[in-house]
């Protein structure tokens, strides 16, 4: 038996196959593999990570994990440490593999509750480190409600070319000025191979760091331990202490749904606002709160996106990326600069075992006013990211206006209407388009796509022919977060429910205002009801079996985060108290 009486047994999950005579076979499993008797009879702790080798978002997980094994030990714990999938936007962008992408957040989930469910372990430190993989980490956390701590795997080192920063975003749309005749093929080649020149997740604010500024603002994730770039040896220091944290959460019984609540949402959706993070947060911060059974929508975050100012100055809006914000203070920094304007809710546990008001208060750093913004002078006075409602989206949509003049807020144009994204993208290359008009994309949401994939080579190719500002686009798909240009993704109902966006057709007027939260069309209620009754119904896919088929049946709409479970509120079954 164990001699460590931190912690008692008897209440945790993992004494199901550690405990008493009836687990002999199941000890024998665990002395095959050199573990202890003191260790066995320690609390279980699974270290769950998504590292492969897809993608340099994931390839440095692995080895972050050994850190977090290291404190887990040190905090009087028995690590164990299992693998999930990842499918990265960065490969999958732009061909069909883009479908996997979402519903891999949910595999994500399901398969990281499976495992500490199938093995009775009695919390876990989650690694992630590209864009899905990070809600998909903290959503299990949260469904299964043990003690948790979630840990990003780091952002990647910015590129150098010509004296400038440049990101992957920068290789999308060379593929456009290629496209245009705007750069050398010798050129593209360059910027390729110095773009992204180590480990970590995209540099600038798109899906992953944003994902990751949310787990510090969250609670789930250490002040401070998202800033570090992927390939510093710091993030290290930050695996062992999350380790050591999670132990600390075993002994006080402080579990993921004691730190995200109602009040860490809106500071989750605070720390995108103000950062111009990627539209995605619309969509992944439902589906976390869904998991807490949190009434917790599209609507309230774009709420809380306009009424929060925007004052961190990074790609694709702005001019720095991520190990800037790190080197200026990183999120502990905004966070309070956000404080000062009462923005923040110093209540909320956090994995650290304090609230954000005490973490706050050993934070030294301030606001630089180049990167972190004061905010008394922000870049704009409302979020980076706004929410849309209208006739042509009852359930909502949403735009990232990060780095957009007011006037670029505004646009009212003819429709052009594509049935899926590849046929969007050809007419684009073929320039098969006019300024002005409302570029309509319908059939990618999470059910029509099915998968609901990003935008970023159409919306990269159109900014590579100069034409980013010249037209705008809507879809019920979404974009990544390195998408910029007036384009509204999460447009609900999608088509492929029968939403409004399934009824345009070319010509149709189109007015998108970012000001005024509207994105509407020229059309009576009587048209669009006659339209509506003449509809023959949502195009079919080619997946009619396997995952995808399987998801595209369960999946709900974007408003709610596209989940696929009943969520907390039908819940039965603890968990931890099992």
């Amino acid at each position: 038996m164990t001699t460590n009486t931190r912690f008692d047994k008897s209440k945790l999950p993992s004494r199901h196959v550690t405990e008493g005579p009836s687990r002999a076979p199941h000890r024998s499993y665990f002395y095959a593999m050199g573990i202890t008797e003191e260790e066995i009879h320690q609390p279980w702790v699974g270290v769950a990570t998504c590292w492969n080798e897809a993608a340099p978002c994931n390839i440095a997980l692995n080895r972050q994990a050994q850190a977090v094994k290291g404190g887990v030990k040190k905090g009087g714990g028995t690590p164990r440490e299992f693998t999930t999938i990842t499918v990265t936007d960065g490969i999958a962008m732009g061909h069909e593999g883009m479908r996997s992408s979402l519903a891999s957040r949910e595999a994500i989930a399901d398969t990281v509750e499976l495992t500490m469910r199938g093995h009775c372990y009695d919390a876990v430190v989650g690694l992630a480190g590209c864009d899905k993989s990070l809600p998909g980490m903290m959503m299990a956390m949260v469904r299964l409600n043990v003690p948790s701590v979630f840990i990003y795997g780091g952002s990647i080192l910015p590129g150098r070319l010509n004296g400038k920063d440049v990101t992957v975003q920068d290789v999308f749309e060379a593929v456009g000025k290629h496209q245009a005749g705007n750069m050398s093929d010798a050129e593209l080649e360059i910027l390729e191979r110095i773009a992204c020149p180590s480990a970590g997740a995209c540099g600038g604010q798109f899906t992953a760091n944003t994902m990751a500024c949310v787990s510090e603002a969250i609670g789930l994730a250490l002040m401070n331990s998202s800033g570090a770039p992927a390939p510093y040896e710091s993030r290290d220091q930050y695996g062992e202490a999350s380790g050591v944290a999670v132990m600390n959460l075993i002994e006080k019984n402080i579990r993921a749904r004691d730190i995200v609540t109602r009040k860490s949402l809106e500071n989750a959706a605070r720390i995108v606002a103000c950062t111009g993070g990627s539209t995605n947060a619309g969509l992944h911060l439902p589906a976390i709160a869904h998991e807490a059974g949190i009434d917790f929508d599209l609507f309230d975050v774009c709420d809380i996106f306009r009424d929060t100012p925007y004052f961190v100055d990074l790609k694709p809006g702005g001019q720095y990326v991520a190990k800037d914000l790190y080197e200026s203070g990183g999120v502990p920094v905004v966070m309070k600069e956000l404080r000062k304007a009462g923005l923040i809710h110093e209540d909320c546990m956090t994995a650290s075992g304090r609230v954000i008001g005490e973490e706050l208060d050993r934070i030294e750093g301030d606001a630089d006013g180049k990167v972190i913004y004061h905010i008394a002078s922000p870049i704009t006075k409302t979020g980076g990211v706004v929410g849309l409602k209208g006739n042509l989206a009852p359930e909502g949509a949403i735009v990232k206006v990060a780095g957009m003049s007011t006037a670029e807020q505004t646009f009212t144009g003819p429709a052009r209407v594509f049935e899926c994204e590849e046929d969007a993208f050809e007419a684009v290359k073929a320039r098969q388009y006019k300024e002005g008009e409302v570029i309509v994309i319908r059939n990618e949401g999470p059910a029509g796509g099915p998968g609901m994939r990003e935008m970023l080579s159409t919306t990269a190719a159109l900014s590579g022919q100069g034409m980013g500002k010249k037209v705008a686009l809507i879809t019920d798909g979404r974009f990544s977060g390195a998408t910029r240009g007036f384009c509204v993704g999460h447009v609900g109902p999608e088509a492929a429910h029968g939403g409004p966006i399934a009824l345009l057709q070319n010509g149709d007027v189109i007015t998108l205002n970012a000001i005024t939260g509207e994105l509407s069309v020229a059309l009576t209620d009587e048209e669009l009801a006659a339209r509506k009754a003449a509809w023959a119904g949502p195009r079919q896919t080619e997946y009619a079996t396997g995952a995808l088929w399987k998801y595209a049946k369960l999946v709900g709409g974007a408003r709610l985060g596209a989940v696929t479970h009943p969520g907390a509120l039908e819940e039965r079954h603890v968990y931890m108290d099992q």
